[in-house]
């Protein structure tokens, strides 16, 4: 059984921080269920997990339920070294342009604090309950409820901390009895510790392999407390805990083919990213954790927008023919990865850093080139099924359609080809960033010996050419890491661990490079939640 959306969301109602009046607290949903009456057995905390889940996939999906127009997570991908907004918006435009556009006031970041918050105050309602004596269960069965709500309230403090920096802490249910105006901002090392104490219960009481797809395994919170160590500094635990999941044969690299398409041409490296190879239970061992989505199933359906995020609007590229005259050569189709709006794009700095024969970097990765298949848009001098290449050597620029873009969210609806949703299970993280998490422990420790053998599994994989030792630098490990997991990676996170961010941000891309600051480095406090704090003032991140 996946865990689907099976749960009405009363019990993440409560909006903590977001709000000050008694109106932001009520519940008016007929039919909603409640924590009083929901966590009373077995049964009812499964179906608060199954809701906790569906908290998280969120993640790719639009700020508000059904909306299409704004990713959630948008400031973890764009803004960066790597990636950019292509076709711009008003979340796009914060991170393309930063100055008067990064302000406290923007929805985007109050509504990205409030689902935090209240994912937070839903894994906390269901560890607060789990101590209740009268529920009929087993030790066993009460620690796995505990460690997937303790996995994900540590996985939504990641996030806050490395879009805010210092935040408020909070372990406990709110309830109508202990709401505060008066919330400080913990520091970074606290609020860290918590998510360590988290992970730690996560990783004793977690699974190495799940029972149901979906499901938090063993290796996910061991790969999340190895990125914690780095961040703190302690390498060696860094390298431990990358090692538990590294030298882990269950959470090997997938280095053959596999999957439905595995007679068809590819890799091994994209044969992860095709269909229902994502989890698994499909032979894809390299998975840690693993979104499920589904389309048309009763009680409620997953859903994201990373294909209509990152797959460019080939579908409005125009050329003229030899008569002159400018035509639209291609229509939406399921061969071109489904329809895209491009509102997320490579920098030149991405699709410039692989070596020829590189699978990441390949046309199997990657879209170079479509087909001519619009018999009305056939341009002069062309012919139908002629291949049109992709302008993939200037710098990057707004509203660009002639642009690669990855191919590792393709996806097409059996029922619509234009649909918004994309509704295909998705690997959310996986063991080769692990290797990549172990090379950088080894780099701090002066091993860079065992550095390269960690990164030469990836690019052996990949039919890259090998490193060796003398190569293997923090800004060698943070292009092989957008070689490997472009678009995958929440790249800010990365780049702000290793205080790379604002160089290589200057650096690399030509759209926010040149107006981006020191100041943009965390995110303003959404405004709305420092006006609910009326008792102690919560102080504003620097020089917003």
């Amino acid at each position: 059984m996946k865990l689907h959306k099976k749960l009405a969301t009363g019990i993440f109602t409560i909006t903590l921080l977001a709000g000050c009046s008694k109106d932001a607290l009520k519940i008016d949903a007929p039919g909603t269920l409640l924590a009083d009456n929901l966590y009373t057995n077995k049964a009812g905390f499964n179906a608060g997990i199954n809701g906790l889940y569906n908290e998280v996939r969120r993640s790719r999906s639009g700020i508000d339920y059904g909306s299409p127009n704004s990713m959630m997570l948008g400031p973890a991908f764009i803004g960066v070294d790597n990636a950019y907004g292509n076709y711009a918006s008003v979340l796009e435009d914060i991170f393309n342009k930063f100055g008067a556009n990064n302000n406290s006031s923007q929805p985007q970041f109050s509504k990205e604090w409030a689902w935090l918050y209240e994912t937070i105050n839903a894994a906390n309602t269901i560890i607060h309950r789990a101590e209740n004596p009268g529920i009929d269960w087993t030790e066993a069965q009460k620690n796995e409820i505990l460690a997937n709500a303790r996995f994900i309230r540590a996985w939504c403090y990641r996030h806050l901390t490395y879009l805010w920096g210092d935040v408020p802490l909070t372990l406990e249910e709110s309830s109508g009895e202990n709401i505060r105006e008066d919330w400080p901002r913990n520091s970074v090392a606290e609020v860290r510790k918590a998510m360590e104490d988290d992970w730690l219960f996560a990783e004793q009481y977690l699974p190495e392999e799940p029972s149901n797809a979906g499901e938090m395994t063993k290796g996910a919170a061991q790969h999340y407390l190895a990125e914690l160590y780095l961040a703190e500094g302690l390498n060696e635990k860094a390298r431990d805990y990358a090692l538990k999941v590294t030298t882990n044969a269950k959470y090997k690299l997938v280095t053959a083919r596999f999957g439905a398409n595995a007679s068809q041409p590819g890799t091994p490296f994209t044969d992860m990213f095709i269909g229902d190879n994502a989890n698994r239970s499909a032979g894809n061992t390299e998975a840690l954790w693993v979104l499920q989505n589904e389309l048309n199933v009763a009680g409620g359906e997953g859903d994201n927008l990373m294909r209509r995020y990152w797959v460019n609007r080939y579908y409005s590229f125009t050329m003229k023919g030899t008569d002159g005259k400018s035509t639209s050569p291609f229509l939406v189709s399921a061969d071109f990865g489904g329809r895209g709006i491009g509102r997320f794009g490579p920098t030149l700095y991405a699709i410039s850093l692989y070596d020829a024969g590189d699978d990441r970097g390949s046309d199997y990765a990657w879209r170079f080139s479509y087909t001519i298949n619009n018999p009305n848009g056939v341009p002069a001098g062309y012919h139908l099924g002629d291949v049109v290449a992709l302008n993939r050597t200037s710098i990057e620029k707004n509203s660009n359609a002639n642009w690669p873009s990855t191919r590792k969210w393709d996806y097409t609806s059996p029922i619509d080809v234009n649909v918004d949703r994309q509704y295909n299970d998705q690997m959310y993280i996986r063991s080769a960033e692990t290797y990549l998490i172990l090379a950088e422990a080894y780099l701090k420790l002066g091993r860079t010996d065992l550095a390269s053998d960690a990164i030469n599994a990836l690019r052996n994989r990949a039919h890259a050419p090998t490193v060796n030792a003398s190569q293997i630098t923090l800004d060698f490990i943070l292009d092989e890491r957008s070689r490997e997991l472009f678009s995958e990676e929440e790249r800010r996170y990365t780049l702000l661990r290793t205080h790379t961010w604002l160089t290589r941000v200057k650096q690399y891309n030509h759209i926010a490079g040149p107006v981006v600051t020191a100041r943009d480095t965390l995110l303003p406090i959404p405004q709305d939640v420092i006006d609910a704090n009326r008792v102690t003032p919560m102080p504003q991140n620097k020089d917003y």
